[in-house]
């Protein structure tokens, strides 16, 4: 993986960010955080419908309809910030083992969405108050370990990042 990253930091994108490090950077990071809100927003909406401790008066439907495009969007930002954030330090993100982590979190979040999409259409309650617990824990993970990437050398031998 080394290897791959140098390789990527190597390649015109990567060098456009890197040269533009004072800027691009701190911008993409900026819209990638705008967009953690967002997710979490909305996660958190969607999920105190499910608990029953907001917007009691609307069916988990229309709670989800209101905030599932939200989420939606906030996710494909997510993507491309993320993306971009690879392609501009790929040597700090990708020998990382809080990036993994939060990698496998991210994949567990997905099944756990697609799970919660199946039981929304049967209307499950008690397997989707778990659920929605679950994925708020998850995302709650996943923004600590995305932050966790910087010092990545707290994991000790479990990282093959460079000791500082």
């Amino acid at each position: 993986m080394h290897q791959f990253a140098l390789w990527l930091a190597s390649t015109p994108p990567s060098v456009f960010i890197q040269e533009h490090n004072a800027w691009a950077i701190p911008a993409i990071q900026s819209v990638h955080i705008v967009g953690i809100g967002l997710v979490m927003g909305s996660v958190l909406m969607i999920d105190l419908r499910i608990l029953g401790l907001a917007w009691t008066d609307q069916t988990l439907r229309q709670t989800s309809s209101r905030f599932g495009p939200w989420l939606t969007g906030s996710l494909w930002l997510l993507l491309v910030t993320g993306l971009l954030m690879v392609v501009g330090e790929p040597v700090r993100e990708l020998v990382s083992f809080s990036f993994w982590l939060k990698m496998a979190l991210v994949a567990v979040g997905t099944v756990v969405a697609v799970a919660f999409q199946r039981a929304l259409r049967r209307e499950e309650g008690g397997s989707m108050k778990m659920l929605a617990i679950i994925t708020f824990l998850v995302w709650i993970a996943v923004i600590f370990l995305g932050r966790l990437i910087a010092y990545d050398h707290v994991w000790g031998s479990w990282s093959p990042a460079p000791r500082l």
